[in-house]
């Protein structure tokens, strides 16, 4: 375990698997103590927290679905007791509701909105006493090549993604002056469950492959580490578009 984030506290949203759990394990490898979070998938969180804590590392899953006000207020409240104040917020969080254009339900739309945008003003909003209190903060948002492209999904979810940068703006520039940096990843088509079986896609890929979780997680990572770098989207896509 490095010691960059030692003292600090680290609160990741769907933190279970894919991404999530890439990004956990890098924090807890710069010693930074880690929150786990999932809405569903409490087990495969466990393990992960008992994984950090075999190698010398502070974690813990915790239950929450971060699209309830309650919820979050719970979840911080309990991180904050077990772990202490949470420095730095990764919203992961996310789903991905495959939709054409004719089968798009207005509740398809709703829950979009829900769990990939309205989580990350819940959370953000959540933990920014304490971050303000310290005047130091790292928020870092998962966001989406289909937040600038036309993507496969659907426009619902191109709408969450654009929104959750539009957040990241808006909340970038009123806290710098607070110690406090709010950023993007913006990753597309990374070997997660969610490529799962569409293997097809990586012809789109001039690098020729999918991006792992691991790349991604090094992207938050950079984000965590530079206090002068703020309100910016970093895009990882192997050369299929440019920022």
């Amino acid at each position: 375990m490095a010691d960059d984030l030692k003292g600090r506290t680290a609160l990741v949203t769907g933190g279970s698997r894919g991404i999530g759990a890439a990004v956990c394990r890098a924090l807890a490898a710069s010693g930074a103590a880690v929150a786990i979070n999932c809405r569903e998938q409490i087990g495969q969180a466990e393990q992960l927290a008992s994984e950090i804590v075999k190698q010398g590392g502070r974690a813990i899953a915790i239950a929450a679905d971060v699209s309830r006000r309650d919820a979050v207020a719970g979840m911080v409240e309990r991180i904050t007791a077990e772990l202490g104040p949470i420095d730095i917020l990764v919203n992961n969080a996310g789903i991905a509701i495959t939709r054409s254009l004719d089968d798009l339900t207005e509740e398809d739309f709703d829950r979009t909105m829900l769990v990939n945008l309205k989580s990350v003003f819940l959370c953000t909003q959540a933990v920014l006493p304490a971050m303000r209190a310290r005047k130091w903060g790292r928020i870092v948002n998962i966001s989406s090549g289909a937040a600038r492209g036309g993507g496969s999904i659907g426009p619902h979810y191109n709408a969450s993604k654009a929104g959750m940068e539009g957040l990241m703006r808006g909340y970038a520039a009123r806290l710098v002056k607070d110690g406090i940096t709010v950023n993007a990843v913006a990753p597309s088509l990374i070997e997660t469950d969610m490529m799962s079986g569409q293997k097809q896609l990586v012809s789109r890929i001039p690098l020729g492959r999918f991006g792992t979780a691991e790349e991604v997680a090094k992207a938050v990572m950079l984000l965590v580490d530079n206090a002068y770098m703020t309100g910016q989207t970093v895009a990882l896509s192997g050369g299929m578009a440019f920022n």
